[in-house]
């Protein structure tokens, strides 16, 4: 494991130009990870992971395994973006308020996996502003492959489609997501969702904040697949700047 994320770590700091230029720099902002509940997940792992790239960077980072923090409403007004690595815990009314309000006035809000999108099941105001929540992920650990959607926006664009090793994720997804990236699901495990196109990437406003997911990232080594650790370094990079770039408009309605 420690090879492992050795070897991502490498790759985040030599890569770290190959990011779109167009997207905003993280030089200056303020971000908070917070992580914790199940440690299946590597929670710890990918602080140790993304912390060296976001200092790099030149952002200004904390760290908290306590959800206290977003009841910390001066606090959270000063965050520029909000890393959230929380499967399958229990959030208070007065944190879930805390952080849906910080999100609605402008802090962008940045995950992936269960981390982002099966943190609080109990939750649905939270998983409106996430813009979907997971609800399987047929015969566990699978190869599938990941299809960019959309190659015009700067998170996904000059990447091509990739092969994983890993859960292929089944939401249940907000129809007005900007959606990036999809998978294909097959018969070999659940037979009815045989040909299901389901997002795998996707970016929203909640309010004035910037929201970005990946289903992408199920452990730490996950994260050896180029495009996978691109693609979330870009969405960081992308979310951060709800305060400082013009609100686009992302409603993409599938219907």
């Amino acid at each position: 494991m420690k090879f492992c994320a050795l070897s991502i770590l490498i790759l985040l700091l030599h890569h770290g130009c190959s990011s779109d230029a167009t997207l905003p720099e993280l030089k200056g902002r303020k971000v908070l990870i917070v992580f914790g509940g199940w440690e299946g997940h590597e929670p710890a792992g990918y602080v140790d992971l993304l912390l060296p790239w976001l200092q790099a960077e030149g952002a200004v980072t904390d760290t908290t395994r306590s959800l206290d923090i977003y009841t910390d409403e001066a606090y959270m007004k000063s965050v520029d973006l909000v890393i959230q690595i929380f499967t399958m815990a229990e959030i208070t009314s007065e944190q879930e308020k805390g952080l849906l309000n910080a999100v609605m006035n402008g802090t962008g809000l940045a995950g992936w996996h269960g981390g982002l999108a099966d943190s609080f099941r109990n939750n649905p105001a939270y998983q409106y502003m996430v813009g979907g929540q997971w609800v399987a992920h047929p015969g566990g650990v699978i190869g599938y492959t990941v299809n960019i959607t959309d190659h015009d926006d700067p998170v996904t664009r000059g990447l091509a489609d990739f092969r994983m090793h890993s859960e292929q994720y089944y939401m249940h997804v907000d129809p007005n997501v900007k959606v990036l990236a999809t998978t294909a699901f097959s018969a070999d495990h659940d037979y009815w969702v045989d040909g299901c196109t389901m997002p795998v990437v996707w970016k929203k406003m909640y309010g004035k904040g910037r929201v970005f997911y990946s289903s992408l990232g199920h452990v730490t080594e996950d994260m050896e697949v180029h495009e996978a650790l691109e693609i979330l370094k870009r969405g960081i990079r992308w979310s951060s700047a709800s305060k400082y770039e013009p609100t686009e408009e992302l409603v993409s309605p599938v219907y």
